[in-house]
């Protein structure tokens, strides 16, 4: 008997897809994780002919609000018939009672998150570059969605967005606290006190990053992932985060993606987007400050359910040491805004 990934009962979500999408799975099921992620638990599942996707969040010290199943669900449902590309979603189970958690199932798309050079640079410079510019097409796409045409007119509150993000995230921080952070109170009070004026509102992914969407041998994205943090807020959070990760190191020692040849400085993918969006990019640097912010806290979290061996997968040892460069670039930044 093939052994169960942690966190995937195949027998029970085999009697459960029967009950509400008979048809779906043809025969008995078998999963694999999906390695690469550092939150939410993501499953390939076949039946031996057709294969699905199934998301649900991590083990344990599930922070309020994060890992929200319906949230990633519902968003990539109503963005379906949109200009942004999004797996078809087949069902949300929010019965606990199946895999002990909330969990969806969503089609499989092909593609590879672009992590490291060597994946990218197959494509060549001129490749890197252009699966960089629509990296920034696909945002602008998403910003461009209106949110009431497509059901989710009531998915938040715009106003305040930017306020209520600096305070969720201290909360966050809080609720994974298990060592001192030097610098990372400060940097707190500094991001609450210097709020740009808030963007025209749109739809916000949360979490953006070329490894959060899938490209194709040629080149293309294939399907944009990871909607847990969506919102309705600043746009300019999601191309504030976008630049911290492209800053990022890669495991391993591996060199990241975006440092491939080809790849657009942050400097070009700011103006990429400004040009895209018509969108004022003039306090952008307080968007980069709180996206270090908001990964450092990201991190702390990742480290403490590491700590209690609560984390499936490699990688997760030294996920703790991003913290404190985070927040030394995140003063940095704040200083030349």
């Amino acid at each position: 008997m093939t052994e169960e990934p942690p966190g995937l009962d195949t027998r029970r979500l085999r009697a459960h897809l029967d009950r509400v999408s008979p048809g779906l799975a043809g025969g008995p099921l078998t999963g694999r994780v999906i390695p690469g992620g550092k939150s939410n638990l993501t499953y390939l599942v076949s039946d031996g002919s057709a294969s699905w996707v199934v998301r649900r969040p991590p083990l344990g010290h599930v922070l309020a609000t994060a890992h929200d199943m319906a949230r990633e669900y519902r968003v990539m449902t109503a963005l379906r018939d949109t200009a942004v590309p999004v797996p078809r979603t087949h069902l949300l189970c929010e019965d606990t009672g199946v895999l002990g958690a909330p969990f969806y199932v969503m089609e499989y798309v092909a593609g590879t998150p672009m992590r490291t050079a060597d994946q990218i640079s197959a494509l060549g410079a001129e490749g890197t570059r252009a699966v960089a510019e629509s990296l920034i097409t696909t945002l602008g796409d998403l910003h461009a969605v209106d949110p009431a045409g497509v059901g989710l007119g009531g998915f938040g509150r715009p106003e305040g967005f930017l306020e209520r993000q600096v305070r969720r995230w201290r909360k966050q921080l809080d609720a994974s606290h298990s060592r001192d952070i030097p610098g990372i109170d400060d940097l707190h009070e500094k991001l609450a006190r210097t709020l740009p004026e808030q963007a025209a509102p749109a739809i916000v992914h949360g979490d953006y990053r070329l490894d959060n969407v899938l490209v194709t041998a040629g080149g293309d994205i294939s399907a944009v992932l990871d909607w847990e943090m969506a919102a309705l807020g600043d746009p300019l959070v999601d191309l504030g985060l976008m630049l911290v990760y492209q800053r990022q190191p890669v495991e391993g020692g591996a060199r990241a993606a975006t440092a491939a040849e080809g790849y657009p400085s942050p400097e070009e993918l700011v103006a990429l987007y400004a040009r895209a969006t018509g969108r004022d990019v003039s306090r952008l640097g307080w968007y980069v400050a709180f996206g270090c912010f908001k990964l450092a806290v990201i991190a702390e979290g990742i480290h403490l359910r590491h700590t209690r061996g609560l984390t499936v997968g490699a990688g997760f040892d030294r996920i703790g040491e991003m913290v404190a460069p985070l927040v030394a670039a995140a003063h940095s930044t704040l200083k030349e805004d």
